[in-house]
């Protein structure tokens, strides 16, 4: 029978299409993938992510400015409270002169302490805070310098003398720190622990302190203040 050219036309079709069917990839399970992906829906490639920047390293290291920086202000203000508190001691004079100056500031600081009354607690515990801190100053200044300056000068048993005067001097501290500051009996603490310390100031101003220097040279007597200025500023 012969072959119409429709006829012709429609195998020729045919055997281009099975041979491009033949010529397409097929996916693993056999289906071409262009079926796959019509049923299954195209499949997105996942965006490239961009490298993770690393802060933790530049946090650190901010903080540890920052903590460094704090620190220098916090070291250069207590340095600066510390030559504030020191100055008058300094600027005093000579040692001997000096340790004059912090006797008579300590003895304001107990005028103020016998201005008030059973009324006034929190200024008394202010007051003898202030006080605690004064005398903790000058007694390191005067235990670590001035005291093995006259032991020697072979003056040990008045060094050790006025050592333990000082001894009596903490324990009046505790005494008022402990006791009630609304009773009668703490005032009249106060009055007896002026009355020692004055005597004890009386004694190193007219008598042991002249003989000291008296003892050293000039050169002696000025390394025995910034010595002791030294000393000072250690607690100020």
């Amino acid at each position: 029978m012969a072959t119409t050219p429709t006829a012709s036309r429609a195998r020729t079709t045919s055997a281009k299409r099975s041979a491009n069917a033949r010529a397409e990839a097929r996916d693993e399970d056999g289906r071409f993938e262009k079926e796959a992906s019509a049923k299954t829906g195209s499949a997105k490639r996942p965006a490239r992510k961009s490298p993770a920047r690393n802060d933790s390293g530049a946090s650190t290291g901010q903080m540890l400015a920052a903590g460094a920086a704090g620190l220098a202000v916090g070291l250069a203000a207590n340095v600066a409270r510390k030559l504030a508190v020191q100055s008058p001691t300094y600027f005093a004079g000579e040692w001997d002169q000096a340790l004059k100056a912090e006797h008579e500031l300590t003895l304001k600081v107990f005028d103020a302490i016998e201005a008030t009354t059973e009324k006034n607690t929190t200024k008394r515990s202010t007051l003898l805070m202030n006080l605690k801190h004064m005398l903790a100053k000058h007694a390191l200044e005067e235990e670590n310098t001035i005291y093995p300056a006259m032991r020697d000068a072979g003056e040990a048993e008045a060094a050790d003398h006025l050592n333990n005067d000082h001894g009596y001097v903490k324990q009046y501290l505790y005494d008022l720190t402990v006791m009630p500051k609304d009773s009668l009996g703490w005032i009249a603490k106060v009055r007896q622990f002026r009355a020692d310390i004055e005597k004890h100031m009386r004694e190193e101003e007219t008598s042991l302190f002249p003989m000291l220097k008296a003892k050293l040279s000039p050169e002696k007597n000025k390394e025995l203040t910034a010595a002791m200025n030294k000393e000072g500023l250690k607690i100020a």
